[in-house]
């Protein structure tokens, strides 16, 4: 099982697919990958020699943000975004929907389980 910037990659898929189980890598990128690093990538990942598992891990450190950079990335543009306090900062900081989805209903995988509210629903007029 190759291992690359700390990833395992699956033995019984080809090289193109195993490389996407990298963050930051999808289709295309790993497609590049495979051909700067001179490696067929119909091949099985378990077929790889170490001096191409290098190659790849080469190429990718050098010419890609991945993995942890890419993390580290991401996590300091929501921190900008909450620091000079813009409309994404603030529905970060909030845990809402941040690209303009509504939020009357849906939302729950963003806002978590339902909390319920006494008394909402059946609120009639008294006189």
């Amino acid at each position: 099982m190759p291992r690359i910037l700390g990833v395992d990659l699956p033995n019984e898929k080809p090289t193109h697919i195993s490389l996407r189980y990298i963050r930051g890598i999808g289709p295309t990128t790993a497609l590049e990958v495979c051909d700067k690093a001179k490696v067929n990538p119909q091949r099985k990942a378990k077929d790889l020699t170490e001096e191409e598992v290098a190659r790849i891990a080469n190429i990718l450190d050098r010419e890609y943000v991945v993995e942890g950079q890419l993390r580290r990335q991401e996590q300091q543009n929501i921190a900008r975004l909450r620091e000079i306090g813009c409309y994404r900062g603030f529905r970060h900081r909030r845990n809402l929907p941040v690209r303009g989805q509504r939020t009357r209903t849906n939302a729950r995988t963003r806002k978590g389980p339902r909390k319920t509210v006494a008394g909402k629903k059946g609120v009639k007029d008294q006189k």
